[in-house]
């Protein structure tokens, strides 16, 4: 909870900081030139070390990537495909989202896009990113994006586990 309340004020001496600049900035277009007084220069000053202080981290409070225990695990379907023409849209090497396909993508329509999964019995601790759709008639299945046509005609289809962070 401590760490919550910290976070909590830093966001909102961020907050208020670019609220002041904004406001100046604001005033300032309205206003002709005012030069800056002592108090506004102090409270700039005092803002902007608030500002100093929120962005120096403790790397600590950052959660490790493999440690997190999944949200979600369910079993389902999981193929794989290719950017061929006849399997995908009229942008073969662009994903749902609009990124370049790479390795560690997969398509999914049950998950929202950028969710990361991993696929423990098929692949271990490598973490997939959802980036992609599939045709409106797969509801929970899974498509892993693969370079070679030879290698997702080998992958086949398996049912396993999925976990969802």
């Amino acid at each position: 909870m401590n760490k919550f309340i910290q976070k909590f004020q830093i966001r909102l001496k961020k907050y208020l900081h670019n609220t002041a600049l904004g406001t100046m900035a604001m005033l300032s277009s309205f206003v002709s030139v005012v030069p800056m007084t002592a108090p506004t220069v102090h409270a700039q000053a005092m803002l902007d070390e608030l500002v100093a202080e929120a962005s120096v981290t403790d790397e600590a409070t950052f959660p490790v990537a493999g440690t997190r225990a999944p949200s979600y695990t369910m079993t389902i379907p999981v193929s794989a495909y290719n950017s061929l023409p006849n399997q995908t849209d009229s942008t073969p090497f662009h994903t749902a989202d609009g990124t370049h396909v790479r390795d560690g993508l997969i398509a999914a329509n049950f998950l929202p896009l950028d969710t990361r999964v991993r696929f423990p019995e098929l692949y271990g601790d490598k973490v997939f990113i959802v980036k992609d759709r599939m045709n409106k008639r797969y509801n929970y299945k899974a498509d892993i994006w693969m370079t070679e046509y030879d290698d997702a005609i080998q992958f086949g289809v398996h049912y396993t586990t999925i976990e969802i962070f």
